[in-house]
């Protein structure tokens, strides 16, 4: 899967990602691919998406081609974005929505985090949607990136440096990630 951070302090914001791809056993490492990049820069926001390597490409399409249908300016408008987006998902990139027939509403089976000028958000698969006020991570070692990142949050001075200790800790433990890192700042309205 992959480890995906996102930080606020001090007036900025960083998203941070690591870059190993993986098709269950089998392990495809940045050097072999062209892009390896897991964060997605669309107008002013960036994108780190989690799972199924297909949303990569689904991601950057659905923004090129319905960008009209995409607000990220602010926690609600991201939630209706998400919704405008669900039907294009199923019907022109033939999203298989089942999970669990016990699930309250259809999932997209897509996880991110979101970085813009306004703030820094999860988006998660039943199209919930957080705005954290310090860190958050995704991801296979999101667990591992957690525990880092609130460590060394307090003594540590940038958002940069922060998420680059959270995707280090993701990538040393967790057998699904693996550096190098990917990483981007902008100014964040406090």
């Amino acid at each position: 899967m992959s480890t995906v951070v996102v930080v606020r302090k001090q007036g900025a914001a960083c998203i941070a990602a690591d870059s190993l791809t993986s098709f269950g056993d089998t392990k495809q490492a940045s050097e072999f691919v062209a892009d390896a990049n897991k964060i997605i820069q669309f107008d002013n926001f960036f994108l780190g998406v989690v799972g199924s390597a297909a949303h990569h490409l689904v991601i950057k399409s659905l923004l090129k081609n319905h960008a009209n249908k995409i607000d990220f300016s602010d926690q609600m408008s991201i939630f209706e974005s998400l919704k405008q987006i669900h039907p294009v998902l199923k019907e022109e990139y033939f999203l298989n929505t089942k999970d669990e027939d016990q699930d309250d509403y259809e999932s997209n089976r897509i996880d991110a985090l979101l970085m813009t000028p306004t703030g820094i958000f999860g988006i998660y698969s039943m199209r919930e949607v957080d705005e954290y006020t310090r860190f958050w991570a995704v991801g296979s070692g999101a667990d591992y990136a957690l525990g880092a990142m609130h460590a060394v949050y307090d003594q540590l001075e940038s958002a940069e440096q922060i998420a680059q200790v959270g995707v280090e800790a993701g990538a040393k433990f967790d057998n699904a990630s693996a550096l190098p890192m990917h990483s981007f700042t902008l100014d964040i309205k406090d």
